[in-house]
């Protein structure tokens, strides 16, 4: 079996590519940088550009499903420019993928599941949104992720199973959200973001990769949120990670009309609410390992310690 992923090496990328890797599963990726590309048997890079449509269309070579990661950061000051480039880079990276399938030989491919997020969803502090909510986010942030779906509905042209999972705040050690948050924790500056009774629904990286592929593997269609059974509050979380890393937290809250001095329109990434349900998913069977907060930063803090635990040995043995 051979997968082909965009967004490979990005964070939650990498991430599936291991799992893909563990289950023997070949992974061809595409990268818009010729330097970046491997050829190692189970683990094959392709060029492509989607600003100009072009893509290797040996990519697709025997591969059944098709994993879309693609997309510039939304970490990132929303310039005009910027915000240009998030809505762009999502649309033009599917555009170029539909454009290769209608070049080939489509009738192996048996799955689409494509990266959305749960920014779809308005901004609420009481509603409790599923899959089958109408209503999209007043907000840039609602618009591209309603675009970026819409553009996925395209696929439905071909005849394999089309998916959507809706991402929400990942924990990992390796990047996202979670490093920046606990950073100040960690620093003894720690505090909630404005009110902190905004919802925060979030999933434990190892559980998001597994989800990706347990759509695959049971043949599911439609929409799935990628988040964990009990979402919690901002000010829940920021406590939770000083309980976690062992820091008290002193300082008051954050008022949203510094951070919003700071960071501008991006400022609202850390002031949305949205309460998300993972029941669909768990539904069809789906078994998280991380359902608690707790549970994933413990998890995460424990392999943060235990890789920088490596890295010393490694150095220690280097220099006797």
């Amino acid at each position: 079996m051979r997968f082909l992923i965009t967004g490979a090496t990005g964070l939650i990328g990498r991430e599936i590519v291991a799992l893909c890797h563990k289950r023997n599963i070949a992974v061809n990726y595409l990268t818009t940088s010729k330097k970046k590309i491997v050829s190692n048997g189970n683990y094959q890079g392709f060029y492509w550009n989607p600003d100009s449509r072009e893509i290797d269309l040996e990519c697709f070579s025997d591969v059944s499903v098709i994993i879309n990661l693609a997309g510039a950061s939304i970490s990132q000051r929303w310039t005009d420019h910027y915000k240009k480039e998030i809505l762009s880079s999502r649309i033009d990276s599917l555009k170029t993928l539909y454009k290769g399938l209608e070049q080939v030989d489509s009738k192996k491919i048996t799955s689409f599941v494509s990266a959305s997020a749960i920014g779809i969803y308005p901004n609420s502090l009481d509603s409790y949104y599923t899959e089958d909510e109408k209503w999209v986010d007043d907000s840039f942030l609602g618009e591209v992720v309603n675009a970026w779906e819409q553009e996925v509905d395209n696929f439905e042209t071909f005849d394999f199973d089309i998916s959507k999972i809706r991402i929400g705040l990942v924990i990992s050690s390796d990047g996202g959200a979670l490093p920046k948050i606990a950073g100040p924790v960690k620093n003894y500056v720690g505090a909630a973001f404005g009110s902190g009774e905004q919802w925060q629904s979030w999933v434990h990286i190892d559980d998001l990769a597994r989800i990706f592929l347990f759509v695959i593997e049971h043949e599911l269609k439609g929409v799935y949120n990628g988040v964990a059974p009990n979402p919690v509050t901002n000010k829940k979380l920021v406590r939770e990670i000083a309980k976690v890393l062992n820091r008290p937290l002193i300082l008051p809250n954050v008022p949203k009309f510094i951070l919003k001095t700071f960071l501008g329109e991006m400022s609202y990434l850390l002031f949305a609410s949205q309460r998300v349900s993972s029941k669909k998913i768990e539904d069809e069977g789906f078994v998280f390992d991380f359902p608690n907060i707790g549970m994933a930063l413990q998890n995460t803090c424990q392999s943060i310690t235990e890789s920088r635990s490596s890295k010393a040995r490694t150095t220690k043995e280097f220099l006797s």
